[in-house]
């Protein structure tokens, strides 16, 4: 069914495409979310993607792969938009964040807090390689075909990205017992 419809877009039906994208963009922006850590960056990152894909997609030459490329347009468009920002203001909290949690759920908050703020101290190529390992489930052969890089490099800087998760969540747990001893 997929395949038919990529076949039907490539060839310039707009309906078709209309199906993709209903399809897929909300995977594809929670994948730039999870990268950018900002709704509007994410959104322009979709944006851009999405014109790449009507763009390029007549050049497509394996409709079968249409998800793997896919992933890859949205990983380049959104880490560009992450280096594009200079701003350096992210939102620390989901939008549904702001709803009351019962008691029991402040330790969840405090914890998705204390990820967020070590994951945005990631370069954009590292929160790329979490999303695509942690969130999209890809092996690594396919994130070697997503990123367009050697299986070999794809394990390398999916240690070294966890590693440099694991060093920021330290020094921010860190932070937080010298605070805690101030107080």
């Amino acid at each position: 069914m997929q395949r038919q419809l990529v076949e039907s877009a490539a060839r310039g039906d707009q309906d078709a495409f209309a199906v993709l994208v209903r399809q897929s963009s909300d995977r594809l922006f929670a994948i730039a979310y999870r990268i950018v850590r900002d709704h509007y960056l994410a959104e322009d990152a979709l944006q851009q993607t999405l014109v790449t894909i009507w763009n390029e997609l007549p050049r497509l030459r394996d409709p079968d792969r249409f998800d793997a490329w896919t992933y890859r347009l949205i990983v380049r468009a959104s880490t560009a938009e992450a280096r594009r920002e200079r701003r350096g203001h992210v939102p620390l909290l989901a939008d549904d964040a702001d709803a009351s949690p019962s008691p029991d759920q402040y330790r969840v908050v405090a914890d998705r807090d204390q990820l967020e703020r070590a994951f945005r101290k990631l370069t954009a190529d590292q929160r790329a390689i979490l999303v695509l390992d942690h969130y999209v489930g890809l092996s690594q052969s396919e994130m070697s075909e997503v990123l367009g890089i050697p299986s070999g490099t794809v394990g390398s800087r999916l240690h070294y990205a966890t590693r440099a998760l694991r060093a920021a969540l330290e020094a921010d747990e860190r932070s937080i017992k010298a605070k805690e001893r101030l107080a």
